[in-house]
């Protein structure tokens, strides 16, 4: 028999509704798989009280014939969604002991649709890194290793913690957020499926702001299928949220036809860019030929600005992170350092203490192209570069319905490797930025292996509010890739 913890969240569903198993026991699983899996550090707080109550009041549910979406599934909660009576960090010193008196939209739809909360996991401090090191709990480990190296490999970030959890199979899926590729980028390291919905597609309400203009919950699972399933958990409009868009959320799930005959694939010749590992253009005309054979169009498109997009998001997200994190001074809530001194001293011994080194630069810079002398030179330029980037996608399609591009430059790295470069850092999100400065949906597959044997993604990216065309072409490659490779760290478990 599949072990519990081996199930798709589709899977888990026919289990629970054929009575093959309850929530109870699906949970106890994966609460034990938490327990074996704690050096990976992919939660900050564990919630196993809650989850198991959850997972009781699920099975009542489902005995009087009430099934939500997510009815029973054990999942992980990113530590940026507000949770009632949960601490939420946002893997931040200064929000350390934080226990939130409301819950977040977003997960609250999900609760409402029978989701079972394991914990908040573990992400880079506000959200604010690609490799999940710069968390103020320690970093997260991904489950994979290079083939003959014991090296620990970074996760990707900032959802480090969920996709590293969802890889290792201690939840069956989890939320993100993706404000310049947090969702896809984490997705592609670990060798797992991820979306950033639309732009407004999902509240934003009651989750801890870096960029409110980029920021957009998403899920993490291990299938296309499964995503499709948490997405409509999770999508809908709030009138809380200023920013969420009032449509209906149409069924992911049967939009999944397996057909995309005629369905044109744009391929953007500026992401071919200086230093793409050879293997990453392997794995991308790899993806062209299994859009092809599926009956697919293969279309040249351009997207000019796209140069562009890394300057443009790194001052733009660091505008809004210094104008939103001016609310963590130490006097409402979070931490406080009192060293004696006026109000002044209070406010900058707090955030001296409370925040990380990455978190601060991005404050700083962010202050810098705000002020008097900056802003109409950096900021509103970019806003204006901003614009032209959204134009770009919109003329592309005119010309088709989709565009595939490779997730990220590289697989993911170790984390010994050299990580003190932040612009070296910050180029892990060239092919995921443009898509989130337009507000476009965007899902990473896992596609492929590189030479040492990590998990390579390719990415699909839609029209404004067009999942649909999204998850039905990520099905069709998903099952052309049949990509059935696991982490070390399960198979040596197994073993």
């Amino acid at each position: 028999m599949t072990a519990l913890t081996d199930l798709t969240i589709k899977q888990a569903l026919d289990g629970l509704n054929n009575g093959d198993f309850t929530s109870v026991e699906l949970t106890n699983v994966h609460l034990d798989a938490i327990e074996s899996a704690k050096e990976l550090n992919a939660f900050v707080t564990n919630t196993p009280e809650q989850a198991l109550e959850q997972a009781k009041a699920s099975d009542t549910k489902r005995a009087n014939g009430e099934v939500g979406v997510l009815e029973g599934i054990p999942i992980g909660m990113k530590d940026l969604f507000c949770t009632e009576g949960v601490q939420t960090t946002a893997s931040s010193k200064i929000l350390e002991g934080f226990t939130p008196q409301y819950t977040s939209t977003v997960a609250q739809n999900m609760f409402d649709q029978g989701a079972v909360m394991l914990g908040k996991t573990n992400l880079d401090e506000f959200a604010m890194g690609s490799s999940n090191m710069t968390s103020a709990f320690g970093n997260v480990i991904n489950p994979w290793k290079r083939n003959n190296d014991n090296k620990d490999i970074v996760p990707g970030g900032s959802s480090g913690g969920s996709a590293a959890g969802v890889a290792a199979r201690i939840m069956m899926g989890a939320t993100g957020t993706d404000t310049g590729g947090s969702i896809r980028q984490p997705a592609s390291f670990c060798g797992i499926t991820g979306i950033k919905p639309t732009y407004g597609r999902c509240s934003r309400w009651g989750v801890i702001a870096f960029s409110s203009s980029l920021d957009q919950p998403g899920p993490f699972a291990r299938t296309v299928e499964d995503n499709a399933i948490m997405l409509q958990a999770m999508a809908g409009f709030d009138k809380k949220d200023s920013t969420s868009v009032n449509r209906d959320v149409p069924n992911y799930m049967s939009a999944m036809t397996g057909d995309i005959r005629g369905l044109k694939v744009g391929i953007p010749k500026e992401y071919r860019v200086d230093g793409m590992p050879e293997e990453i253009e392997s794995l991308w005309q790899q993806g062209i030929a299994w859009m092809k054979d599926a009956g697919a169009e293969i279309v040249d498109i351009s997207l000019p600005h796209t140069k562009y997009a890394l300057p443009t998001y790194y001052i733009i997200a660091p505008a809004e992170c210094s104008s939103n994190l001016a609310r963590y001074d130490g006097v409402r809530y979070g931490m406080r350092v009192n060293d004696g001194g006026n109000l002044d001293d209070m406010y900058e011994a707090t955030r001296a203490a409370g925040f990380g080194d990455e978190v601060k630069r991005r404050i700083m810079i962010g202050t810098y192209v705000l002020s008097a002398g900056h802003y109409d030179a950096y900021y509103n330029k970019a806003r204006r570069v901003r614009k032209q980037i959204w134009n770009d996608f919109n003329q592309a399609y005119k010309k088709c319905d989709v565009i595939l591009t490779p997730t990220a430059p590289s697989a993911a790295f170790a984390m010994d490797d050299d990580m003190n470069d932040p612009i070296k850092m910050y180029l892990n999100d060239v092919f995921t930025v443009p898509a989130s400065l337009a507000g476009m949906p965007g899902i990473s597959i896992p596609a492929g292996l590189d030479k040492d044997g990590l998990p390579l993604g390719l990415q699909i990216l839609g029209r404004p509010f067009d999942e649909e065309t999204v998850f039905r072409t990520a099905g069709v490659l998903e099952e052309a890739a049949n990509f059935t490779a696991v982490p070390q760290l399960i198979v040596q478990k197994a073993a």
